[in-house]
C-alpha cells in the first residue's frame, strides 16, 4: 500500500460539485495497480477534495493513466505548473499519512 502511495506522489476536494465528487477515486479504481482498493481509492479522494482545487484534481487524476505527464509536469519551468506541483506534493504527502 505504500508503495503504491509513493507511486501516487511520482505518477502519483471538500465541497465539490457532484461532477468532481470522485475523479480521482475513479482513476484510481480504473488504474491498473493492485493495491487500489475501493477503501484506498476513496480516502486518496478524499485527502484530494481537502488539498487541490478544482482544476488541480482534473490534472491529478490523469496521472493514473498518463505517468510521464506526472513527470512532465513535475519538471516544467511553468510558473503554474510549478504551484501545482507544490499543492499535489501537499496532497501526497497527506494522502500517505491519512490513507496508509
Amino acid at each position: 500500500m505504500k508503495r503504491f502511495l509513493a507511486l501516487l506522489v511520482l505518477c502519483n476536494a471538500l465541497g465539490v460539485s457532484q461532477a468532481d465528487a470522485g475523479r480521482i477515486e475513479r482513476a484510481c479504481k480504473a488504474s491498473d495497480r493492485n493495491a487500489a482498493s475501493s477503501a484506498l481509492c476513496r480516502c486518496i479522494q478524499k485527502a484530494a477534495n481537502a488539498k487541490l482545487t478544482f482544476s488541480d484534481r482534473r490534472l491529478a487524476a490523469k496521472f493514473f493513466k498518463k505517468p510521464d505527464l506526472a513527470q512532465e509536469t513535475r519538471q516544467s519551468d511553468d510558473p503554474r505548473k510549478e504551484r501545482f506541483w507544490k499543492r499535489y506534493k501537499s496532497f501526497s504527502a497527506h494522502a500517505a499519512k491519512v490513507c496508509s
